[in-house]
């Protein structure tokens, strides 16, 4: 199962000014943050967050503040935003006073259980505002803050820890939205999923950013070996612990976790905006592998490579076709694999070593021009319509 991480955005301070009496309750006092509409709506448009407005509007309902003269503004605000591609999924509005203490209030979480479920990657999401409170949010939703600091000091009475504290959850101190943007978009693509069957109980982190680091553990050890070369050839960070039915067979183990695999690089890539998409790579130790990849949403899997032992350490070599398969799947991606050579242990770990070095070359992000490649565009292309491929020397260690 694969989270969605959220922007949980404040609004007065944040989307738009405060007005001196911290009441937005007439259009003459409207007035929005500068760039907000430019690059929240390219955040929108780009990556891959559930937004979500969360505020506190102090008596709203009551005589100090009537809805009749917030709900004509904050429509207004909502609309202006939905025209630009901004739209809140959800939009949280608690009408207590800081006095009251309601748990329903910022930096409170009562308005926001449904968000403590596996559906949602609170550690990979954030709380953006303008008053320490949205910070404490963060850190009680287990989140991290963007603090709009615009030196306002509003809101330091309800804070419940100290400032040093809170410093920790402080991803970013700014007062300018393209910062943010820039900053959000430069985050690492991380991802993680859950996948729990009567065979396998399943669970994997990936950094699309990483330095490749690995903690594989499948029951398998040669798996795990295989595993452990995605992630340290291509610069991944991978997290892989299986629970599978070993005393039946392999099969469920490594299908299973292809599956999941490509479930996660396709949760985590998004909308692809920014990467090259497209991958090639050709290693050689003493056998010749070729891995090309195509991350453009079609599964496809071209297999030619034969193995004459059933078995390299536990792993059965028919699982080789079946995980590269089952990867297909997951990810969505189009994979084409050939390789050929006489050792065994050494044509399978030079597939897996260029399969990583494709994925490496496919997922880098260009953040200078997040948009999709088109298929209608060529890559690599020579004048006689070929495809020139990059060449990798992967040695055996």
């Amino acid at each position: 199962m694969s989270q969605q991480a959220i922007l949980f955005i404040d609004r007065d301070g944040t989307l738009i000014k405060e007005p001196a009496d911290e009441q937005t309750d007439s259009f003459e006092k409207l007035q929005f943050y500068p760039k907000v509409f430019q690059y929240l709506s390219k955040i929108a448009k780009e990556l891959n967050f559930e937004i979500v407005m969360i505020t506190n509007q102090d008596g709203l309902g009551t005589k100090v503040y009537p809805e009749s003269t917030f709900w004509p503004v904050h429509n207004f605000i909502l609309k202006t935003f939905e025209q630009e591609g901004v739209v809140f999924k959800e939009q949280f509005i608690d009408r207590t006073f800081a006095k009251d203490n309601a748990p329903t209030r910022k930096p409170n979480t009562g308005l926001l259980t449904k968000y403590f479920s596996e559906d949602y990657d609170l550690a990979n999401s954030f709380v953006i505002g303008d008053r320490l409170t949205d910070v404490e949010l963060a850190k009680n939703l287990g989140a991290k803050g963007i603090f709009i600091n615009d030196n306002t000091n509003l809101g330091t009475d309800e804070v419940t820890v100290s400032n040093n504290e809170l410093e920790q959850y402080i991803a970013l101190e700014t007062n300018d939205w393209e910062e943010i943007y820039r900053f959000l978009k430069t985050t690492e693509r991380v991802g993680a999923i859950e996948r729990n069957t009567n065979e396998t109980k399943i669970k994997i982190n990936l950094n699309l950013d990483g330095t490749g680091k690995s903690n594989i553990s499948t029951g398998i050890s040669f798996f795990d070996h295989m595993l452990d070369q995605i992630a340290r050839h291509g610069q991944l960070d991978l997290d892989v612990k299986v629970k599978g039915d070993l005393e039946v067979d392999e099969h469920h183990t490594i299908e299973d976790t292809a599956i999941a695999l490509g479930e996660v690089f396709a949760k985590t890539l998004g909308n692809k905006l920014g990467i090259e998409r497209y991958g090639f790579c050709l290693p050689m130790d003493d056998c010749l592998a070729q891995v090309a990849i195509d991350f453009g949403g079609r599964n496809w899997l071209v297999w030619d490579a034969d193995f004459k032992r059933e078995m390299i350490g536990k792993m059965p070599t028919e699982m080789f076709y079946h995980f590269f398969k089952s990867f297909t799947d997951g990810a969505k991606c189009n994979l084409n694999i050939k390789a050929e050579g006489t050792n065994e242990h050494h044509k399978i770990e030079a597939i897996f070593k260029a399969f990583a070095k494709a994925i490496k070359m496919a997922v880098k992000q260009d953040v200078d021009k997040m948009i999709l490649p088109s298929t209608k565009t060529p890559f690599f292309s020579h004048g006689d319509g070929c495809q020139k491929l990059p060449i990798f020397w992967c040695s055996h260690s």
